[in-house]
């Protein structure tokens, strides 16, 4: 009973105690993410170097350094180029804007932002952390205890020296200021450091000068003179220049080389040197920023004035003023250098040079051995011709009697006619007629006689392509049969020819031609020597195709042994007790030559040698 009357009374006061810590953790949570609001005051503008640079550094780097989200307000203002500015409506602006919304941090960008905070500070946010940043350790207000402040120290006299020992040889100094308030205030700075140089350098500057004037200048100033770009916001004709464009205008037209402090115009057109990091002064900037609005006093924080980085040079702008890398000052660091075709492409130009020379020993050695093919085939053809000589000559030697014998019967003729003519020319009357026909029977016999000698000097010399000539391959047949009747009478060798009945055009050296049927018809003569039988042996002509003439010497001896039949044609091997074996090899050669071909067959009696060769073309 008792449970049941206290159950529902404690399930209510145990939700209650519920829903109030998860409240109290969500008013917790809520509490620990709600964004930082900084507010960043420009002393220009957002569009005007070097400051709009320093705004966007030091915006990214707070985004990265801090823990907690941050909600950046920008205001900028408008008397650091309009002097006759309302400061008092500035400040009611400031205040209608930023009086229902807390903020964590007010950051200045420049000294006018700065001054102005500090003369006004009764006025705006007093108990607002302040934090003064970005401006010249020189010319900037000393920051209250209360506050924090990042400066930078330019070492303007420093940067003369540097640019002097870059470029010896300068005589004047072209400076580019402009003329509003902060500029002014610069300007007045700059010419009392600057003064010790007067006695070294002529010192010139551009404040009372308008931009296009500043450019026609510039255009032609005499030898030996360098430009620093100091600041170039209003010109003295009351032009608001923003960002770098001033720069990029002289620069186009600039006979000179350009130097400037702050390396916000480094890649722009500046040959560079010592100049203020923008990067390193804003994150250190937004270190401070951080640290601040984790609850740290902004009076506690005390940083050192910011030096000019380690020299930076831009390639492109040493290149165009005849600057030497060697004339740089140890440690400076080189931007912007165009790298080299072989920089740039170092393993492809190794691959292409690696694949040319490749490619290059490979026509060379393929020169090389085309050369040397040459050089072996002319070798080859002069050995071929010397042993198709040497082949002629023993071919001579073989047929050396019937040559005498052929020989002997002119010569036997002549000298019969000659004693008969002189019988008959003792003879009183001379008969005339007689002796006529005597002398013509000598002509016809001192013709043949010549014909002969011919021949066998035209077999014995080498032949050329004037040579050639197209005949009918039957009379070369029937002039190889005139030579060899005798030995082949002699021998007792029935000689029987099957001529085609219709001429055989061929184009080739007769004198080839018939040593070709010469060898084979005296292999044949050669292989019926000592056989049983009778010996017979024939030539055979016919047309074997429509393009062709084929030619079939046959005997009736034992034939070619199986074992050789393959191997017949080969240098050097004969069957023949006595032969040298290039008979039928050198035949092969010539009939090839001539784009003929040359066979061997067994028959049931004896062997027979064929050969084609094309029909000359009409």
């Amino acid at each position: 009973m008792t449970s049941r009357t206290n159950g529902p009374p404690y399930r209510m006061i145990t939700r209650i105690v519920l829903s109030s810590i998860v409240l109290l953790l969500a008013m917790t949570g809520a509490a620990f993410s709600q964004s930082k609001r900084v507010l960043l005051v420009h002393s220009v503008g957002r569009d005007f170097s070097p400051w709009d640079d320093y705004a966007r550094h030091i915006r990214e780097q707070l985004k990265l350094q801090s823990k907690d989200p941050i909600d950046i307000f920008e205001v900028s203002l408008s008397t650091a180029r309009f002097p006759d500015g309302n400061e008092d409506a500035f400040v009611s602006y400031l205040n209608a804007v930023f009086s229902e919304r807390k903020l964590d941090l007010i950051m200045t960008i420049g000294g006018p932002a700065a001054r102005f905070f500090q003369q006004n500070r009764e006025r705006i946010f007093p108990a607002i952390p302040t934090l003064y940043a970005a401006l010249e350790q020189r010319i900037s207000p000393n920051a209250p205890q209360t506050d924090a402040m990042v400066s930078v120290s330019i070492d303007v006299v420093g940067t003369v020296e540097q640019i002097l020992k870059l470029v010896p040889e300068t005589t004047r100094v072209f400076v580019v200021h402009g003329t509003s308030p902060i500029e002014k205030q610069w300007l007045v700075a700059i010419r009392k450091l600057l003064q010790p140089l007067a006695s070294r350098v002529e010192i010139t500057y551009s404040n009372e000068l308008s931009l296009e004037e500043i450019l026609k200048q510039v255009a032609v100033l005499p030898p030996r003179t360098v430009i620093i770009y100091a600041q170039m916001l209003v010109d003295a004709a009351g032009v608001v220049h923003e960002g770098g464009r001033a720069l990029e205008r002289i620069h186009a037209v600039a006979n000179a080389p350009i130097f400037a402090e702050q390396d916000t115009f480094f890649g722009r057109g500046i040959v560079g040197g010592r100049m203020t990091d923008i990067t390193d002064v804003s994150r250190q900037t937004a270190a401070v920023a951080v640290r601040i609005l984790g609850g740290e006093t902004p009076g506690s924080i005390k940083t050192p004035p910011i030096p000019a980085a380690s020299p930076r040079y831009d390639w492109r702008e040493l290149k165009r003023w005849n600057i030497g890398e060697s004339q740089l000052p140890p440690g400076s660091q080189i931007l912007f250098r165009v790298p080299s075709v072989w920089e740039q492409y170092r393993l492809e130009v190794s691959a292409v040079t690696a694949a040319i020379l490749l490619q290059a020993g490979i026509i060379g050695l393929l020169l090389v051995e085309r050369r040397r093919r040459h050089v072996a085939q002319a070798e080859a053809n002069s050995r071929r011709q010397e042993v198709v000589r040497l082949n002629r000559v023993t071919t001579a030697s073989v047929l050396s009697s019937s040559i005498a014998h052929e020989l002997n019967q002119p010569l036997g003729a002549i000298l019969s006619n000659t004693e008969a003519a002189q019988m008959l020319l003792k003879a009183n009357p001379p008969d005339v007629a007689q002796l006529g026909e005597i002398l013509s029977d000598i002509v016809r016999d001192e013709q043949r006689a010549s014909d002969i000698i011919s021949g066998l000097r035209n077999l014995l010399n080498n032949r050329t392509e004037s040579d050639l000539r197209t005949f009918d391959l039957n009379d070369s047949v029937r002039d190889v049969v005139k030579i060899v009747s005798p030995e082949i009478t002699r021998r007792g060798v029935n000689l029987r020819t099957i001529l085609a009945p219709e001429p055989l055009p061929v184009r080739c050296d007769p004198i080839h031609l018939q040593q070709v049927l010469m060898n084979l018809v005296m292999n044949g003569v050669d292989a019926m020597e000592g056989v049983a039988g009778p010996h017979n042996l024939t030539i055979r002509t016919a047309l074997a195709d429509a393009d062709g003439i084929e030619v079939r010497v046959s005997d009736s001896g034992p034939g070619i042994p199986n074992d050789k039949l393959a191997s017949v044609f080969n240098a050097f091997v004969t069957t023949k007790p006595h032969g040298t074996g290039l008979g039928l090899p050198i035949a092969r050669t010539i009939l090839e030559s001539y784009g003929g071909e040359l066979w061997a067959e067994n028959h049931p009696r004896g062997a027979v040698f064929s050969f084609k060769l094309p029909l000359a073309k009409a």
